[in-house]
């Protein structure tokens, strides 16, 4: 706000106040949001760690079940188990809210399947694809885990960083400038005041003088 704009005048200053007033109030609220989002984010950190531990062990058992699979049963009768499983998982996706942030809450079904459920034939596979089966449906679920978790992360982050841009802005920009505002009026209004206790005076004097 540059001073020059500024109209040296009681109902300026009061107006003035009141944007100052609720600035201030909302520089407190804005803080203490970007206080709390910062607690919830540390908390989803958390989660997330440990959902990456889970992901990366479950791709590198995974990847050694196939192989494995690969070798014992041969690739071709891999290939059929897989085409045999006709339910697909099921992703339902909803929303919850942390601190006026909306994030998703993933649901899955049909990820984890019983050996009958899988719709090849048991007496023509061996253990191998049983457990293949098991350590991908395991990936999978960790997957589905993995980004909700992941999603709700970054939003977050994205909440906190525009939160603290806000509050550096009024902290740093609006009420300094509200301020400085205010000051340069009663300044202006304390000088005219003076002025024009100094030209009553004047009067005063050439009255009495007459």
């Amino acid at each position: 706000m540059a001073l020059k704009d500024v109209k040296p005048t009681r109902s300026e200053l009061i107006a003035l106040k009141k944007k100052i007033k609720l600035s201030e109030r909302g520089y407190n609220i804005l803080k203490m949001k970007r206080d709390g989002l910062i607690l919830e984010f540390f908390k989803v950190l958390e989660d997330a760690k440990e959902s990456r531990g889970a992901l990366a062990e479950g791709y590198e058992r995974a990847t050694g079940m196939i192989a494995m699979a690969n070798t014992v049963e041969g690739s071709i009768r891999v290939k059929a188990a897989a085409m045999a499983v006709k339910e697909k998982p099921q992703i339902t996706l909803k929303e919850k809210n942390i601190m006026g942030v909306v994030v998703p809450e993933i649901e899955s079904s049909a990820v984890k399947k019983s050996v009958t459920q899988r719709g090849y034939g048991v007496l023509g596979t061996s253990a191998v694809i049983d457990d293949t089966a098991s350590s991908f449906e395991d990936l999978v679920d960790a997957i589905i885990q993995a980004a909700e978790i992941e999603t709700t992360m970054k939003r977050l982050l994205d909440e906190i960083e525009s939160t603290k841009r806000r509050v550096n802005a009024l902290e740093f920009k609006v009420i300094p400038e509200l301020s400085e505002a205010r000051d340069f009026i009663k300044m202006r209004l304390d000088e005219m005041e003076r002025d024009e206790i100094v030209r009553l005076k004047k009067i005063r004097a050439k009255t009495q003088a007459k």
